[in-house]
């Protein structure tokens, strides 16, 4: 069973600065790569960041230059997210999530989802 658990997130003010965690924990899986989506009221869920097992990164244009997306040192299945300068526009509920292959035969792919945690910024 995998399970993904957020920590962080709150409310700052515009041009203030939080931290997201996750871990992913479980057997028989590796990551492919991990990210934070997030879902502001009445809008779809979109990709903020991401980062590959390969140590790749991706970033929605809106957060490049803000967001740093990167994998803890010493706990290799944890991903980061500083957020920096924060806006507004930035409030929204954010999903850690992890692309897996879950080890059993034959492999499968699967995605994995964090119960969400809430971020605002507040003007």
């Amino acid at each position: 069973q995998v399970q993904l658990v957020e920590s962080g997130g709150g409310l700052v003010q515009a041009g203030g600065s939080l931290g997201l965690s996750c871990g992913a924990s479980g057997s028989m899986f590796i990551i492919n790569a991990m990210g934070w989506y997030r879902q502001a009221p009445g809008k779809q869920r979109e990709l903020v960041a991401q980062i590959t097992s390969g140590g790749s990164t991706n970033y929605a244009d809106s957060v490049k230059g803000r967001f740093t997306i990167s994998r803890d040192n010493n706990f290799k299945n944890t991903v980061h997210l500083q957020m920096n300068s924060l806006k507004p526009e930035d409030t929204a509920v954010y999903y850690c999530n992890a692309a897996m292959t879950i080890m059993v035969m034959p492999p499968t792919l699967e995605d994995y989802w964090g119960q969400g945690t809430q971020v605002t910024v507040s003007s």
